[in-house]
């Protein structure tokens, strides 16, 4: 086997850390400082947080226009204002989409163009470096070097990946997460072990990332419902912030798979929370892939905590729990996410598409994934 393992992030983890931030300032000799965010936090008072370690001596300028599943628009405003303030460096603070959006502004204030052009070009070296501060625990953004858009105009989601648009830093402090509402740290923390079912078993995994996403699912499994029940639960917190790292670094050195080539196009034509809709989609492709998997997924239930000798019988186990364990911390359904099935081929069509379809453990075809739509809607 050969694979490269690439880590272009420093990584500071633990309470407390964001107290070196402005030291982190000073070794990039940043004077002028975009934070990207969205409005959330601004509302939950944790930009607050942020700004208070900033020292008199820097020029701060808050970008707070990123929405759930950031959009093209979103990324060329952000670089217009990148560009008018001088910008020399990005604070990305949030979840996914804004650290997500903060990578795409990075490319295009120095690169121009339109973030689109990425898609299928390579992206050179002189992007604004980025600090990365998660709010939620699940991810991983932080340390991966891949940015998902909604191209609003196809109504598609396309990557941009290189690892020049990684943070510098992630800043990652599990305190920032005790604020989350139950539901937030319930879809989001099923994202998290999306990623890091799909980082160990899809077709393009190597040793390291399956043993990263081996990790993270034992600690997910640990600590999600104890994070979900209380917040102020801080040793949960931890477990949970710490499983989303590891699942991010499983991930971006593997591959999603059909789990997230069906949340993207749900998020594409719908807007969908794409941490909700991987988390209720994920039991349903594990069951369509178990076949191709059995021995990789026993080992996913047995890092859940399920003791259980025979691979095939432990396998069911552990997507039976999986379901069991979401309902458990109270995601919605299907039906929530109010779906109309004439929309199902377009859908399947979008899913088939992904280019992340063919790291899928079983081959999926667009008539398979119009099937496992209409089956999860007659589930749900």
């Amino acid at each position: 086997m050969t694979f490269n393992f690439v880590l272009p992030s420093t990584i500071r983890y633990g309470a407390g850390v964001l107290t070196t931030l402005n030291q982190l300032l000073d070794t990039y000799a940043a004077k002028n400082i975009l934070i990207v965010c969205d409005q959330g936090m601004i509302d939950a008072k944790i930009l607050d947080q942020i700004l208070v370690q900033i020292k008199e001596d820097k020029n701060v300028n808050i970008f707070s226009a990123i929405e759930a599943n950031p959009k093209d628009y979103n990324i060329q405003a952000g670089a217009e204002m990148a560009n008018l303030t001088n910008a020399d460096l990005i604070i990305a603070l949030g979840g996914g989409s804004p650290i997500d959006a903060a990578k795409g502004i990075a490319v295009v204030a120095k690169q121009g163009g339109h973030v689109r052009d990425y898609a299928k070009g390579p992206i050179a070296d002189n992007c604004l470096p980025i600090i990365a501060i998660p709010t939620t625990a699940g991810t991983g953004s932080e340390v991966t070097f891949s940015s998902v858009i909604t191209d609003t105009k196809e109504q598609f989601k396309f990557t941009i990946k290189s690892p020049h648009i990684a943070a510098k830093v992630a800043l990652i402090d599990p305190t920032l997460t005790m604020t989350l509402p139950p539901a937030i740290t319930a879809a989001t923390g099923i994202d998290a072990l999306t990623h890091a079912i799909e980082g160990y078993t899809a077709t393009c995994t190597e040793p390291i990332a399956e043993a990263l996403g081996l990790y993270a699912i034992e600690y997910i499994g640990k600590y999600i419902e104890r994070a979900v029940k209380d917040g102020n639960d801080y040793e949960a917190r931890d477990g949970m912030m710490m499983g989303s790292l590891l699942a991010g670094l499983s991930f971006s050195h593997a591959d999603v798979a059909s789990v997230h080539c069906m949340a993207e196009a749900l998020g594409s034509m719908y807007d969908r929370p794409h941490g909700l809709c991987n988390a209720i989609i994920l039991p349903y492709v594990m069951m369509e892939n178990l076949n191709a998997v059995v021995h990789k997924y026993a080992r996913v239930a047995r890092a859940l905590g399920i003791d259980e000798q025979k691979d095939d019988i432990a396998a069911i186990k552990g997507i039976e729990k999986i379901k069991e364990m979401s309902l458990q911390i109270g995601l919605p359904r299907f039906s929530a996410l109010n779906i109309s099935p004439k929309d199902f081929h377009k859908l399947a069509e979008m899913s088939f598409k992904n280019g992340s379809n063919n790291s899928n453990p079983k081959p999926m075809t667009l008539e398979d994934y119009e099937a496992l739509f209409y089956k999860i809607h007659e589930d749900c």
